[in-house]
């Protein structure tokens, strides 16, 4: 493989200094239209990129910005990673993607890489265990901002993004009272997260104040796996008449056990989940969902960047709306 063109390269064939070379590429006024001309043709001929690690360090600014998630495989971390690398597009950014695979130790090694990396600004769902943020406040103590988005710390000295958790788990509670189910299978996710802490504790407070006559049977499971494995314990001890789930991977597994044991839905099991929309489509007959968008939160998430970009550095915490989809499962 050849060397890269540089500027020199480009100056030496052409018997001008390299400042003119660089002048000319950036269309400055004072370079002729001729000596613009045949430097562009010839850094095009030579597929001339510029350096940008070098510019980043001269200019101190950047054109990269992190992501951090736990893992592409989630279909709503996937709408949030597309979302985001079009807004980056559009704003002239690249965006540097790592996966975390839910491990604080890997998460600092991602963090390591954007400094490396001279990013511009950051995007991270932080895995369960990580309780100290304090190595992502100061990269942003040094000029570039922060933001959680969805699994965001408890700590209130951040900037976050995140869905309407506690509306979302109402909502679904509310649904659940409707149907005039009496004993609910609520399966939630890791309880290190705050978005588990947020959404268990708004749906158990309204079922407990609205119909404390209702059984609600708790469970906390860390995959789609261990879901499979919960409900099927519960359905066979227990017996419920509807199962809540708080995220696709676990509607995924919900579903899986149910439809392992035969069990006819909604006529025996009523079924109603968080989710991101695709999941719940997959199933007949179609899941009762309270949509969390991916696409929403990517969309509010870099708008929160630009706008810090543009100076708005005091810290916010942004919230999307969610909304109650109708299937046939409840």
């Amino acid at each position: 493989m050849g060397q890269p063109t540089t500027l020199k390269s480009i100056s030496s064939l052409l018997n001008i200094s390299v400042s003119t070379v660089s002048r000319a590429l950036k269309n400055h006024p004072d370079i002729s239209e001729k000596t613009k001309k045949k430097v562009q043709e010839l850094a095009a001929m030579m597929d001339y990129e510029p350096n940008a690690h070098a510019i980043s360090l001269r200019t101190n600014t950047s054109k990269i910005i992190g992501l951090i998630v736990p893992a592409l495989s989630n279909y709503f971390y996937t709408s949030v990673l597309t979302t985001l690398e079009d807004e980056s597009r559009k704003h002239g950014y690249t965006l540097l993607t790592l996966q975390s695979g839910d491990d604080t130790n890997i998460e600092l090694q991602n963090l390591k890489l954007c400094r490396i990396n001279h990013i511009a600004g950051l995007f991270i769902a932080i895995s369960p265990e990580t309780k100290n943020i304090d190595p992502f406040l100061k990269i942003e103590k040094n000029g570039v901002p922060v933001i959680f988005f969805d699994k965001v710390p408890e700590a209130e000295n951040c900037n976050k993004v995140r869905m309407a958790d506690e509306e979302a788990a109402r909502m679904a509670a509310e649904a659940i009272q409707k149907s005039k189910r009496k004993k609910v299978l609520a399966l939630f996710g890791n309880k290190e997260f705050s978005i588990t802490k947020k959404r268990s504790k708004s749906f158990t407070e309204y079922l407990q104040k609205n119909v404390p006559e209702v059984n609600v049977i708790l469970s906390f499971v860390s995959s789609t796996q261990e879901a499979v494995t919960e409900t099927e314990k519960e359905i066979i001890h227990h017996n419920p008449d509807a199962v809540f789930c708080m995220s696709d991977e676990i509607l995924t597994g919900a579903m899986k056990a149910i439809k392992k044991l035969k069990i006819t839905v909604p006529q025996k099991i009523a079924v109603i989940a968080i989710s991101n929309g695709f999941i719940p489509q997959l199933f007949d007959p179609e899941i009762t969902y309270i949509e969390t968008s991916g696409m929403e939160l990517g969309k509010l998430a870099f708008s929160r960047m630009i706008n810090y970009f543009k100076g708005q550095t005091s810290v916010q915490e942004l919230i999307v709306p969610s909304r109650y989809v109708k299937g046939e499962s409840i």
